[in-house]
C-alpha cells in the first residue's frame, strides 16, 4: 500500500483526541481535520486520518480495546412495563411523516412513544480539562447558548404541532415524551437505546434522492449497523402513515439460523396487523437452483405451523443483478414494507462491504423493517 491518508472515523473532537492518543502509543501517524473544510471549528465533528498502509495494524487496535463500546451494562429505567418506541429526530419534514406512524404504531402496541434529539456542541467537548474551560471567551458561550436556545425551541414546535395534530385527529393520542442529547447523533441514538430499552427504533430518512448518502453515510445507517433494536426506516416518500394501511410486505430469507429469530420478532411487532401478508423472499445466487424454491416452501410450510394467524406466502427470484430485481419485485408485487436480517459487523465489514440494509437504504424509496438476528 501506498503512504496516502484514509479516513479511519469520525468523531466528536473529545473522543478522535482519544483515538490519536490510542493510535499514536502504537506508532500510528495520525491527522486530525475538520469534515467541514468552509466552516472549520463548528463541523458536525472531525475526521481521524492515517496512512494507508497503516490501516491494518489501526482496525486491529481499534477492535481488540473496543474503544467507545456500547455494550456495558446499563441501569434498566423502571417504568409500567409498556412497549417503547424510539423516535431519533431533526426536525426535518421527514421527521414529522416518521412521528405519525410511530404514534399510530404505539397506539396499536398499547405503546409509548420517547422523541429524540441530538445536537452537537462545537464549544464544549463534555470532558474537557477545566483549566481549558477558563479559557474560552464570553463569545463563545453566547454562541454555545444560543444553539441550546434554538434546539430547545425547535423541540418545543415539533412538540407543539404533535399535540395541535392530536387535537386534530390527525395523530392518536399516546404517552410521549422527549429528550435532548449532546454529541454525534449515530453514538447518542445507540446509547441511547442502551438506556431506554424501545421495542423498535423508527427513524425518517430522505429516501433514494439523498446527495450526501456516498459522502459521509448516513445516520440511519450507521445506528442499523451500531444496534441490536429492530429498527424501521421511513423514506419521506412513504405513501402510508399507518401500518394499518400495509397489506403486504417481503422477508428477505437466506436460510440461516438468524432468520428464525428475526422472524419471531417479526411476528410479534405484527401481531395487531393480520390483514398484512408476509412474503418470504430468497434472491438465489445460482440459477434454476430447485433446492432454493424447495427451502422456501419448507420454510413458508413450518412458520405456517408456528404461526398460524399468519398471512403467508413466498417468492424466489433469479438475478444476477440484486437491487435492479428488487426493485422491479417491489414495484411490480406492490411491496409496502421489506424485511431483512442484519448482523452486527467489525469497523472493517462496515468501511469496505456495506450490508445489504445500507444499500437499500440509499437506493430504495421503500419502509425497510431491519432486524437483528
Amino acid at each position: 500500500m501506498g503512504d496516502k491518508l484514509v479516513t479511519l472515523a469520525i468523531h466528536t473532537n473529545e473522543k478522535a483526541q482519544i483515538l490519536k492518543g490510542v493510535l499514536e502509543s502504537e506508532n500510528i501517524e495520525v491527522h486530525i481535520n475538520d469534515v467541514d473544510l468552509d466552516n472549520p471549528g463548528v463541523s458536525p465533528g472531525v475526521r481521524i486520518r492515517i496512512k494507508e498502509s497503516d490501516l491494518p495494524k489501526a482496525l486491529s487496535v481499534v477492535e481488540s480495546r473496543h474503544l467507545f463500546s456500547y455494550d456495558e451494562e446499563e441501569t434498566y429505567r423502571t417504568d409500567d412495563g409498556r412497549k417503547r418506541i424510539l423516535i431519533p429526530v431533526d426536525f426535518s419534514d421527514y421527521s414529522l411523516k416518521a412521528c405519525k406512524i410511530a404514534f399510530n404504531l404505539a397506539r396499536d402496541l398499547n405503546a409509548k412513544v420517547k422523541i429524540l434529539h441530538v445536537y452537537f456542541n462545537p464549544y464544549y467537548p463534555t470532558a474537557l480539562p477545566m483549566a481549558e474551560a477558563f479559557a474560552y471567551q464570553g463569545k463563545e458561550e453566547k454562541e454555545f447558548q444560543n444553539i441550546i436556545e434554538k434546539v430547545k425551541e425547535n423541540i418545543q414546535k415539533l412538540c407543539n404541532t404533535i399535540d395541535q395534530k392530536v387535537s386534530a385527529g390527525e395523530f392518536p393520542s399516546v404517552n410521549y415524551s422527549y429528550v435532548l442529547r449532546e454529541g454525534l447523533p449515530e453514538e447518542e441514538i445507540v446509547t441511547f437505546a442502551k438506556e431506554y430499552k424501545p421495542t423498535l427504533i423508527l427513524m425518517g430518512t430522505r429516501g433514494k434522492d439523498q446527495k450526501d448518502a456516498d459522502l459521509i453515510g448516513s445516520v440511519t445507517a450507521e445506528v442499523i449497523e451500531m444496534t441490536h433494536v429492530p429498527l424501521v426506516a421511513i423514506p419521506e416518500n412513504t405513501p402510508f402513515s399507518d401500518l394499518r394501511e400495509v397489506k403486504k410486505m417481503a422477508f428477505l430469507t437466506n436460510f440461516s439460523q438468524r432468520d428464525l429469530i428475526s422472524f419471531d420478532l417479526l411476528a410479534k411487532l405484527l401481531q395487531p396487523y393480520s390483514d398484512v401478508q408476509i412474503v418470504l423472499t430468497h434472491i438465489a445466487v445460482k440459477k434454476g437452483d430447485r433446492w432454493d424454491e424447495i427451502k422456501l416452501a419448507g420454510i413458508k410450510d413450518y412458520f405456517s405451523k408456528q404461526y398460524p394467524g399468519l398471512n403467508l406466502d413466498y417468492k424466489l427470484i433469479d438475478t444476477n443483478d440484486m437491487l435492479k430485481s428488487l426493485d422491479e419485485y417491489i414495484k411490480n408485487d406492490k411491496i409496502q414494507i421489506l424485511s431483512l436480517t442484519t448482523s452486527k459487523r467489525n469497523i472493517f465489514a462496515r468501511m469496505f462491504s456495506p450490508s445489504i440494509s445500507r444499500k437499500m437504504l440509499f437506493h430504495s424509496d421503500t419502509p425497510l423493517l431491519v432486524l437483528r438476528g
